[in-house]
């Protein structure tokens, strides 16, 4: 099966789960030369070590950076993004002093903001998803969810107590 050799455990579970973050600098200051993104990827990498992340990616430019990590389902991503970006400016501040004036009043090197997004989804050639495991349509009484996008037959509308559509 392709598209399926880095799938993750846990105790409970079986997880493939891929974000793509992206931080930006307070006020889009054009902060960072490449050692200190070569830096930022080494700090990065060891807070994701701590939260049991795997940064799959980072990549950066002098006013944000770009993560694409795989993590398990007990972590919450607010969560690990407050981490990555706390630690970060603290360490960042104390290895290069020269980083400080671009700081200013706020203190911070990062913004407060941060975009998360889904990556991936089912490989291409893979297995076919169950509907079983698809959520009920809550658009539909009882949760029923029409088969292949057909309409339900008229003994399920019946039994569902939904009207039949004009012939």
């Amino acid at each position: 099966m392709t598209g399926y050799q880095n799938i993750r455990t846990g105790r409970h579970c079986v997880f493939l789960l891929h974000t793509h973050l992206v931080s930006v600098t307070k006020y889009r200051h054009k902060v960072f030369a490449d050692r200190h993104l070569t830096r930022l990827e080494e700090i990065m990498r060891s807070v994701c070590a701590d939260f049991e992340v795997e940064l799959v990616e980072f990549n950066g430019e002098n006013n944000h950076v770009h993560l694409l990590v795989n993590f398990p389902p007990k972590v919450a991503l607010s969560k690990l993004v407050n981490s990555l970006k706390g630690v970060s400016s603290r360490r960042m501040r104390q290895e290069f002093p020269d980083l400080v004036k671009h700081y200013w009043q706020a203190q911070r090197l990062w913004s407060g903001s941060h975009f998360a997004g889904s990556v991936g989804g089912p490989p291409a050639g893979g297995p076919p998803v169950h509907r079983a495991a698809e959520p009920p349509d809550l658009n539909t009484r009882g949760g029923h969810r029409p088969q292949c996008g057909r309409a339900p037959t008229a003994d399920v509308r019946a039994g569902l107590g939904i009207a039949s559509p004009p012939d």
